[in-house]
C-alpha cells in the first residue's frame, strides 16, 4: 500500500503513574496501540495509558523526525521518543504539530474518558461553587495549577556546583551573594535550599564577604521553615563564621517586598537562586534594572519569548553553561522542567559552540533550511549560514549555544512565528548577521 493510501496518525499519550513525561508517537491504528500499551508484560492493570492528543496526517515520518529536531532538549534519552510533559509544553507540542506542513485533522476519540470527565464536573458542581461563581475561567484555574506545578520545583545541589564552578573564582571574591527566591536555610541539609547550602559550603573557598538568603511564606511551606518570612546572613568576622535570622514584622520573604529590594539595592554584589516560574518576567525585570551581576535558572524558551527577547537583543543577559532539567519536587522525588542558567556574568571558552554548524548557505542540507511565506529563511539542527546578509529564524538552541557571541544579532525585539502553506509554525527568534 503506498504511503497516501496508509493511514498515518500521530498521538501524544500518557501513563496515569507518569505525570512529568508523555510519548510522541506514530501508528496506522489508533486502537491498536492504545490496546499494546495497556496490555504490555508486567504493567500494573491500575496503570493505564490514554491519548492526550491524536490527528491525521500525510507523513508521519516527516513529522516525527520534526518534533525530534525540534524538542531534542526535551527528549528523555534519544533511543526513545519520550519527552518532558507540562501543561506549557503539551500546548508547544500540539501547535507544532498543527502547524506543521503534513497535518491533516485533528481526531477525538475515547468516549469513555469524555464520560468520566462529566462525571467528575457533576460532583464538582454539586459541592463546590461552579468556576462562574466563584468569579474564575477555566484558563484561570489551568494557569494556577501550571504555577503551582513550576514553583514547587527544588534545584538539585549538584546543579547547582556544575554552574557555579565554571566561572572564574576572582569574580566571587569580597562579594556579597544574595540568594533571594525562597533560599531557605536549616540546621539539616534537606530543609536548605541548594543555593545557600552551596555557598556556606564553599565560603571561604570562594573568598566571600557575606552571603544572604530569604524564605518565603507561600501557601506551600516547601523547606519546613515555618509560617514566617526571614532574612539569613552568614558572614565571616575576626571571631569566626557567624550566622542569624531575622524575622522583620509583616515581612514575608517576597523578592519583591521592600526588604528584599532594599538588601538588593544596598547590599548584593551577585545574584544567585532559581525564581519562580510563574512570576519570571516580574523577576527579570527587578534584577537586570538592579544592575547587579547575577546567575539565575529560567524556562530555557525565554529566548524566544516576547518579553525577554530585548534583555538578549541589548546584551543584558545571555545563557550560562548548562541547561537544567531535572529538578526534585517537595516530595524529593525526580521531576523534569525545561530549564537553564542565565546571567550576564562573562562566559568564557562556552563548551556548547561545538554545537553550532557555522556554514555558508549552500552548505547546510536542504531538510534543515526553508523558507517561510513571507520568505523568511528558517534553519534548524544548530546550522546557522555564515554568508546570508538578510535576517533568518533559528529556535531555542542556537542561542542558548552562544551564537549571538559569534557574530550575530536579535533583528527584533518580539519573537517570531513563521507561516507555511498558511499555517503558523513552532515560535523563532530573529537573528542577522553582524
Amino acid at each position: 500500500m503506498s504511503k497516501d493510501k496508509l493511514k498515518q496518525y500521530v498521538y501524544i499519550g500518557q501513563a496515569k503513574s507518569e505525570t512529568t513525561r508523555c510519548k510522541i508517537g506514530i501508528t496506522d491504528d489508533l486502537d491498536q496501540r492504545l490496546n499494546d500499551y495497556n496490555n504490555m508484560t508486567g504493567k500494573s492493570k491500575d496503570d493505564t495509558y490514554k491519548y492526550l492528543f491524536t490527528c491525521k496526517v500525510r507523513d508521519a515520518k516527516l513529522l516525527e523526525n520534526d518534533i525530534k529536531a525540534e524538542f531534542k532538549h526535551l527528549r528523555e534519552v534519544k533511543s526513545k521518543e519520550m519527552y518532558f510533559y507540562n501543561a506549557h509544553w503539551f500546548d508547544e507540542y500540539v501547535n507544532f504539530i498543527k502547524s506543521h506542513k503534513t497535518f491533516t485533522e485533528e481526531i477525538f476519540i475515547k468516549a469513555d474518558v469524555q464520560k468520566e470527565v462529566v462525571k467528575v464536573v457533576k460532583i464538582i458542581k454539586r459541592e463546590k461553587p461552579t468556576l462562574k461563581e466563584r468569579g474564575l475561567t477555566y484558563k484561570d484555574v489551568m494557569q494556577k495549577a501550571k504555577n503551582v506545578e513550576f514553583d514547587e520545583y527544588y534545584t538539585r545541589y549538584e546543579d547547582v556546583e556544575k554552574e557555579i564552578e565554571m566561572y572564574d573564582i576572582e569574580i566571587w571574591k569580597d562579594k556579597t551573594v544574595f540568594c533571594n527566591c525562597d533560599d531557605a536555610v536549616d540546621n539539616e541539609d534537606k530543609n536548605t535550599s541548594a543555593f545557600p547550602l552551596y555557598f556556606i559550603k564553599n565560603f571561604k573557598k570562594l573568598s566571600l564577604k557575606k552571603l544572604i538568603c530569604t524564605h518565603y511564606v507561600g501557601k506551600v511551606d516547601l523547606f519546613n521553615q515555618g509560617p514566617k518570612g526571614y532574612v539569613y546572613t552568614y558572614i565571616f568576622t575576626r571571631e569566626g563564621f557567624e550566622e542569624f535570622k531575622d524575622y522583620p514584622k509583616g515581612y514575608n520573604g517576597s523578592f519583591d517586598d521592600p526588604i528584599s529590594l532594599k538588601i538588593l539595592d544596598e547590599e548584593t554584589d551577585i545574584v544567585c537562586t532559581n525564581p519562580p516560574f510563574s512570576r519570571m518576567i516580574d523577576y527579570w525585570d527587578i534584577v537586570i534594572k538592579s544592575g547587579k551581576k547575577f546567575l539565575i535558572i529560567s524556562n530555557i524558551s525565554n529566548t524566544i519569548n516576547t518579553a525577554y527577547i530585548p534583555y538578549f537583543k541589548e546584551n543584558k543577559v545571555w545563557a550560562g553553561y548548562n541547561e537544567v532539567y531535572w529538578y526534585l519536587t517537595p516530595k524529593k522525588e525526580l521531576t523534569r522542567a525545561a530549564g537553564y542558567w542565565f546571567t550576564n556574568i562573562p562566559i568564557k571558552d562556552r563548551p556548547h559552540y561545538k554545537r553550532l554548524k557555522i556554514v555558508s548557505l549552500k552548505e547546510i542540507p536542504e531538510k534543515y533550511k526553508e523558507y517561510d511565506d513571507s520568505k523568511t529563511l528558517i534553519v534548524n539542527e544548530g546550522y546557522i549560514p555564515s554568508d546570508y546578509k538578510k535576517p533568518f529564524a533559528v529556535s531555542v538552541n542556537p542561542i542558548v549555544n552562544g551564537l549571538l557571541e559569534k557574530g550575530y544579532k536579535i533583528a527584533q525585539d518580539k519573537r517570531y512565528e513563521p507561516y507555511i502553506n498558511g499555517k503558523r509554525c513552532f515560535a523563532r527568534v530573529l537573528v542577522q548577521k553582524i
